[in-house]
């Protein structure tokens, strides 16, 4: 290649590059294959062998000829074009000026071009792998808190001891205790919460909670009932006891051989078969009312005093604490019908506490759902086949029966003998056959 260099002299350019011809675009660094001012320049003419093949510098596109209009313009007239490196307006052979259509990092041929586009965001797999990561955690979740309630069940009574039971029917019978176990409590809570420090433990309410079809019913056995004490199998000694006929109150089958022999009684006495037993102690169901936040009720017109549970209450709506519940379903002498009323006060609270407990306040609040759970679950007794989709059915019927979707009843009585209260027979024989049958409940009680 043949190299010439010329000094070039204003006054040398052709008339066609003059000043007004370039519209003075000196130093703008046009597209155009004008020279952009008369400067001193060195001239690079390319040899005969064609355009140059090698790569622009610095990764730009092969430069234009440095006059791309009517070649004999070209004031040196040889048609090969010289090269300056300053027509394009880039020094290093950049494929547009910053401000042509293409060029520049803006422009669709620049350095965005070169990087590639950002692909815009898949929303919709976003979405998905979102879906998929809370429903995960979420299973995680609820598994390991199955578990962890699971093995917090006391799982103490065991069924297979009773003999002679009736058959079972449709539906599902719970037996539920209220015991005055005194069991992990202090002197301090046992003088707050009014028990006393008797030893052992008794039966303070008894209840009979039925699901099926047709709603709830829930049954309560007054704890003076009259019943006969039938031959059964010690729980603990294996030993067979004979029956004598003897009657006695319904509270003294707990006291004389536990949880089976309650259910043995109320199997032989009502012909109606007990599925599940649960049993809570005073502690257990004052630590329930207090981590649900207490639970609202309303006080009978009155008022309410009694001085051996603690209950002081005036009249109207208000929300009772845990000690304040103990005191108000263990209340028996501040009443007028002694422990039918009772009863019944013990239906009403329980049902409402069990109706505040399963809302989604407490259900989808862990700083309520667990302690509550916690609470209840330690002091818990129930038999060796109760699951907790089991305690589950029964707390929601529980709400049922306060909702309005099922019965509440006392068993009906029809008189009393000794201070015990004799149950109807006939009406209690009509009760059972309509709850193995799962049917609608047309017997009141008293």
């Amino acid at each position: 290649m043949v190299r010439h260099c010329t000094l070039v002299r204003m006054n040398d350019w052709p008339d066609a590059w003059s000043d007004d011809n370039r519209n003075n675009r000196y130093g703008r660094g046009s597209a155009n294959a004008q020279p952009e001012s008369a400067r001193v320049m060195r001239q690079v003419q390319r040899g005969q062998g064609g355009p140059n093949p090698a790569a622009p510098p610095y990764g730009g596109v092969p430069q234009q000829q440095p006059y791309a209009g009517d070649q004999s313009q070209d004031p040196y007239g040889n048609g090969n074009g010289f090269d300056s490196g300053y027509n394009t307006g880039q020094v290093y052979g950049g494929a547009q000026s910053a401000g042509g259509p293409g060029g520049g990092p803006g422009g669709p041929g620049g350095m965005a071009s070169a990087r590639g586009a950002r692909p815009a965001p898949n929303w919709r797999a976003r979405i998905k792998w979102t879906a998929i990561t809370v429903a995960s955690l979420l299973v995680v979740v609820s598994v390991g808190t199955y578990f962890w309630a699971d093995g917090k069940l006391n799982r103490e009574v065991d069924l297979s001891k009773v003999i002679d039971r009736p058959d079972g029917g449709e539906g599902t019978n719970y037996l539920i205790v209220g015991s005055d176990s005194r069991a992990g409590m202090s002197a301090e809570e046992k003088k707050a919460l009014h028990t006393g420090s008797a030893e052992g433990k008794r039966t303070d309410s008894m209840m009979i909670l039925h699901t099926g079809d047709n709603g709830p019913t829930l049954v309560s056995l007054p704890r003076d009932s009259d019943v006969e004490i039938p031959t059964f199998v010690g729980s603990e000694s294996g030993k067979t006891y004979k029956g004598t006929g003897r009657h006695t109150k319904l509270n003294a089958a707990y006291a004389t051989d536990g949880p089976e022999l309650l259910v043995r009684t109320v199997e032989f006495n009502t012909g109606l078969r007990i599925d599940h037993y649960v049993e809570i102690g005073f502690a257990g169901f004052a630590n329930i009312v207090d981590a649900v936040g207490g639970v609202d009720l309303t006080i009978p017109k009155g008022g309410m005093k009694d001085t051996k549970s603690g209950a002081n209450f005036s009249a109207g709506e208000q929300t009772l604490n845990g000690k304040q519940a103990l005191a108000f379903v263990r209340t028996r002498y501040a009443l007028a019908g002694s422990d039918l009323d009772r009863t019944k006060n013990q239906q009403k609270f329980l049902a409402a506490l069990a109706s505040q407990t399963a809302t989604p306040g407490t259900i989808l609040n862990p700083f309520k759902l667990y302690p509550t759970m916690s609470a209840g679950l330690d002091t818990l007794i129930v038999d060796k086949d109760m699951g907790l989709f089991d305690l589950a059915d029964m707390f929601w019927a529980m709400k049922g029966v306060t909702g309005g979707d099922g019965t509440s009843m006392n068993m009906p009585i029809s008189g009393s003998t000794g201070g015990n209260l004799v149950w109807n027979k006939t009406k209690v024989k009509t009760l059972v056959t309509e709850l193995k049958n799962d049917d609608k409940v047309t017997v009141s009680g008293n």
